[in-house]
């Protein structure tokens, strides 16, 4: 899954697409580097961001979703909280809705979903995008995140969404301290146990800044290595930046563990 961001605040490429042209470009680039999925976001996500219109959100989206959808065979994905937005990029072309609140935010997503007849990835966050680093805490890391995924999953399942539909991700880097984003790679393959496809995301997080020192545009080396982790630990997907280059990361995992990826 190839990180597509339209937003002027993103924590890693905020503001690198001035125009839907040079959008749909860096997507069709992803697709040619080997992105089966593209993510298009409209609104960061990044620890402390606030929050912006549907409206807005949907100006900066829809259009690149659109010029994406005339162009890729790959799936498109919209990253958003808002049904309106997500009800909006499936008409535009969109296949998946990416939730960072596992349908939790908006009490209408769920619904949305439903009727669009589009996947959706459910993933685990302890409070607001503005709050959630704030002091984050678990007893039992493990426990927790599986039991409020299940929740978010029979949520799901009980507002009509077709269980082979959903897929979940650990939330690396939202609500999660540096010895939780160490434990989700470690004990990731206990999320299989829910049943569902497991969406990793650790690309340039701030959890390889912190071990390594490196700045967001320079952590592809950091990001490998949690990449392989993952594979390694049963992930399905893995939303990257830098497509290229974890494209032949994924192959070399899926070799050492015997499989063939695609």
């Amino acid at each position: 899954m190839g990180i597509l961001n339209v937003t002027p605040d993103s924590f890693s490429d905020g503001g690198a697409f001035r125009s839907v042209e040079e959008a749909v470009a860096r997507g069709l680039e992803m697709e040619a580097e080997g992105a089966a999925i593209l993510d298009v976001g409209g609104e960061s996500s990044r620890p402390g961001s606030l929050p912006v219109s549907a409206d807005e959100e949907m100006r900066r989206v829809i259009p690149v979703i659109r010029g994406l959808a005339a162009k890729t065979k790959s799936v498109i994905s919209v990253d958003t909280t808002k049904s309106a937005v997500a009800v909006a990029a499936v008409a535009a072309g969109a296949r998946i809705v990416n939730d960072t609140s596992a349908l939790a935010d908006d009490p209408e997503m769920a619904a949305a979903v439903r009727s669009s007849g589009a996947a959706v990835v459910l993933m685990h966050r302890r409070g607001s995008t503005a709050t959630m680093q704030e002091s984050p805490h678990y007893d039992d890391l493990f426990d927790e995140l599986l039991a409020e995924l299940s929740e978010r999953i029979a949520a799901a399942e009980g507002a009509g969404i077709d269980p082979e539909r959903i897929l979940v991700d650990p939330g690396i880097g939202f609500g999660k301290r540096l010895c939780d984003n160490l434990a989700l790679h470690r004990h990731l393959d206990r999320l299989r146990g829910l049943g569902r496809p497991i969406v990793f995301g650790p690309s340039r997080k701030s959890f390889i800044g912190t071990l390594t020192g490196a700045p967001p545009a320079d952590r592809a080396f950091g990001t490998a290595a949690a990449v392989t982790v993952a594979v390694l630990r049963g992930a399905h997907v893995v939303r990257v930046h830098d497509v290229k280059e974890m494209r032949e990361v994924v192959e070399v995992a899926y070799a050492i563990r015997g499989e063939a990826p695609w």
